[in-house]
């Protein structure tokens, strides 16, 4: 009686397991984006983004509570289409792109508030740094691609202080917190 429980159980566990689907984030076919903006000397924004970065996702649109994220950024990617900027930002100053070559995020929880919205909870690591950060998603969609494949696509925002990962240089009142806007768009495996 107990093995039959046992395998029972085994049996749920994997049939669960396998409802999730694994994908990896289209960067090759730049269907994805990490996006930031900051404010510059509060009377504009400042935008850019990160031009590499992988990962990947487990996503059931049944139980979109069991998913996972997992994603790093190449620092050194850092561009916000001015050439003196980018070099200050990789610099010691903030990024500090020679010490820190990548930033990581992966999720820990994942909370679904219904209608394709999802709260992601997770270690999101910068500048040698490891916070806890929530990132508000909203599924955009899913379904066959026209070469045979499967997608699935999400949007994010998160907002980051950065003397919250050391990053300290004064750049007025108005510029301390990042906001992040992210794209992703996974290929099925």
């Amino acid at each position: 009686m107990k093995k039959t429980l046992l395998a029972a159980g085994l049996l749920s566990l994997l049939s669960f397991s396998s409802l999730a689907a694994d994908y990896v984030i289209d960067t090759q076919g730049a269907h994805a984006s990490i996006n930031f903006k900051i404010k510059h000397l509060g009377y504009s924004w400042l935008t850019g983004g990160f031009n590499q970065f992988d990962g990947k996702f487990s996503y059931d649109a049944a139980k979109p509570e069991a998913s996972s994220v997992a994603v790093t950024i190449k620092t050194e990617s850092f561009d916000s289409n001015h050439a003196d900027r980018d070099k200050h930002i990789k610099s010691d100053d903030f990024l500090n792109v020679s010490k820190f070559p990548e930033a990581k995020f992966v999720s820990t929880k994942v909370e679904n508030l219904g209608d394709g919205n999802l709260k992601i909870m997770g270690d999101f690591t910068l500048h040698g740094v490891t916070n806890s950060i929530v990132i508000e998603t909203q599924k955009v969609g899913e379904g066959k691609d026209p070469w045979g494949g499967y997608r699935a696509g999400f949007e994010g925002t998160t907002r980051i202080a950065l003397a919250d990962y050391g990053i300290t240089y004064d750049l007025g009142p108005a510029s301390t917190y990042v906001e992040l806007m992210l794209n992703v768009e996974g290929i099925k495996q």
